[in-house]
């Protein structure tokens, strides 16, 4: 398995962690953090236990050393990452919106990219 996609999949585990503990725990306190609101705390905590499911096959996929074990994950995260995008861009289209919106949106881009790369590049 290449470099970039272990410290792709380990940079993903890490932010998936980061973000989905919080939001799973204790939604309204992190998102008031960033003076979100409305915040809807079921939705909030089922994106937060999704994250963690993510981190958690992220950091499984780190610890494999082929990529035909991990090929299926990597579609996985691509397919979500830029699903997200997608969305985003959509909801985000001809409105302002605060830093931390735009902050997401750039993560999700950088792995968007990052997972498609991986994909794209193993399979050539």
């Amino acid at each position: 398995m290449s470099k970039l996609l272990k410290i792709t999949f380990l940079a993903h585990a890490i932010v998936a962690f980061v973000c989905g503990a919080p939001l799973l725990l204790a939604p309204g306190r992190f998102l008031g953090l960033f003076n979100w609101a409305p915040i809807d705390p079921v939705l909030a905590r089922i994106l937060g236990a999704a994250l963690l499911g993510l981190a958690w096959s992220s950091l499984r996929g780190y610890q494999q050393a082929s990529f035909e074990k991990v090929a299926l994950l990597v579609e996985t995260e691509a397919v979500f990452c830029t699903a997200a995008v997608v969305g985003m861009l959509r909801q985000m289209a001809g409105a302002r919106w605060p830093f931390i919106i735009w902050l997401i949106l750039a993560v999700l881009i950088i792995f968007a990219i990052l997972w498609l790369i991986n994909g794209v590049r193993k399979r050539t």
